[in-house]
């Protein structure tokens, strides 16, 4: 499934979607969700049913589920070959934009 097509609040929603499925796999209640990633109940139940939630908090929740690989691929920096020997050494990260 890809979020390409999607608005913010529907990528929000699958996620929460998600997140829940993934919380039933492991036959975790939301208490116990809450419990073992110490992100209030409230902040649980508001994430399952809106999708709005901290990263911080999302990133506890992963945690608690076992899910935080799934944030390695998040913003993650295209390192392409630029020959056939490797990245060149000349490419250097960017450290600010240009356009305003």
């Amino acid at each position: 499934m890809s979020f390409v097509l999607k608005s913010p609040q529907e990528v929000m929603q699958d996620i929460a979607l998600r997140a829940k499925a993934k919380r039933l796999e492991q036959n975790l209640t939301q208490q116990g969700l809450s419990v073992r990633s110490g992100v209030s109940l409230g902040t649980i139940k508001r994430f399952e049913r809106f999708g709005e939630i901290s990263l911080k908090s999302l990133i506890d929740i992963a945690l608690a589920l076992g899910c935080m690989e799934d944030f390695e691929e998040l913003f993650k920096v295209n390192q392409t070959p630029t020959s056939l020997f490797g990245i060149s050494n000349n490419d250097k990260p960017r450290k600010r934009g240009t356009i305003k």
